[in-house]
């Protein structure tokens, strides 16, 4: 296709062809609501693009069979929600830790356990950064639309690719469920990035050594270089190592490569509007709802600001500084107990007061809730 596309489309199948315009052609997973029409839909997809499906066992096997995938050189995604996501977590561990490039998306519901399996939330912000155990290297994004969600799709897949790291998108229910016009750019006009690959010969190859990059070149399974892959810490060779000071050195590099890159990495849209007293910090779906809040607001003669984390992890500690710097109040409005807003109070370090609007019911936070919360402070 040479032109652009403009169609209905939904949050999840925005999902599916976003992978598949980033490289993707590699898909295991299992079905779980919200997240289904993914797998459904790149079930008829990826065969069309000379890609594989597998509907694997479980969410364990699924993510293994991605981190499989990768490793034979194929960039691989899996999608999942609450619960599978929390079975995915020791193979999240084992993929971050042999820096194996992989897409995750999880289309958050609530919980905990089965929980509200058809409604929404945003209650695995904690669970994406810290789900599995151990200082790990992970980027997590959260859009807010269908066109982001496309967009962030195959920036997961360029980041993973290029940081050899896992990749991870939150979204919930209602982004994932929502149909809106989108236009699409032509296929081939999408900037892809592909993982550096060795040039050295095969005799001197170490499948961990990195230069002052912070990321080893990585072949493929049957390149023809030797690759041992494994979840215990190890050395540049890949082998395990009980070497103290070269655990030390592999583990401050797997984590410090994100913080060497993390300008590139941290992603944000910040709306100020002059005399502002108060700001929201906002993200995934409920940001939506705070867009409408600023209006409804601004209709009042009350002029507020919005910062929208489009990256949640790393954090964008050093953004809502600023931010906090310019106002007296901070709102934090989310689908959970208080999750970003506990990060945002730290980072905002005493800079401006604090305040979340929370809801946990399954329901989306109404505009009106985030607005009575402004008509207080102001």
């Amino acid at each position: 296709m040479s032109e652009n596309r403009t169609l209905m489309m939904q949050g999840n199948v925005a999902v599916a062809e976003g992978a598949i315009d980033a490289g993707c052609r590699f898909f295991a997973g299992y079905p779980i609501t919200p997240s289904s029409e993914i797998a459904e839909h790149l079930s008829r997809r990826l065969p069309e693009m000379g890609g594989k499906f597998l509907q694997m066992e479980d969410e364990i096997g699924a993510m293994g069979a991605v981190i499989g995938g990768s490793l034979g050189g194929v960039k691989s995604l899996t999608a999942t929600s609450g619960p599978g996501f929390s079975l995915k977590q020791e193979n999240i561990g084992y993929a971050s830790i042999a820096e194996v490039p992989v897409v995750i998306i999880n289309v958050m519901r609530g919980g905990p356990s089965t929980g509200l399996p058809t409604l929404p939330s945003q209650g695995d912000v904690m669970q994406a950064r810290w789900g599995t155990h151990g200082d790990h290297p992970i980027i997590v994004l959260t859009p807010a639309g269908v066109r982001e969600t496309y967009d962030m799709t195959i920036r997961a897949f360029n980041m993973s690719e290029k940081y050899r790291v896992p990749v991870v998108i939150l979204l919930d229910e209602i982004i994932g469920h929502v149909y809106e016009k989108v236009t699409l750019p032509p296929p081939h006009t999408i900037e892809t990035i592909e993982r550096k690959k060795p040039d050295e010969p095969l005799e001197k190859f170490r499948a961990y050594r990195a230069d002052e990059s912070m990321i080893p070149p990585m072949p493929a399974f049957g390149d023809g270089y030797r690759f041992h892959v494994t979840g215990l810490v190890h050395d540049e060779t890949g082998f395990p190592t009980n070497n103290t000071q070269k655990i030390e050195e592999m583990l401050l590099r797997i984590n410090g490569k994100l913080d060497h890159y993390r300008d590139e990495i941290v992603e944000v849209e910040e709306h100020i509007e002059e005399g502002s007293q108060i700001g929201l910090v906002t993200y995934g779906s409920s940001a939506r709802s705070s867009r409408n809040a600023m209006r409804m607001a601004k209709e009042q003669g009350i002029p507020v600001s919005m910062l929208r984390l489009k990256t949640i992890w790393p954090f964008a500690t050093e953004e809502i500084l600023a931010f906090a710097k310019k106002h007296k109040y901070l709102i934090v409005p989310e689908l959970n107990l208080g999750q970003v807003k506990h990060e945002v109070e730290h980072a905002a370090a005493c800079h401006s007061e604090i305040f979340g609007v929370n809801k946990i019911s399954g329901d989306p936070i109404p505009p009106t809730d985030i607005f009575n919360k402004i008509k207080e402070l102001s």
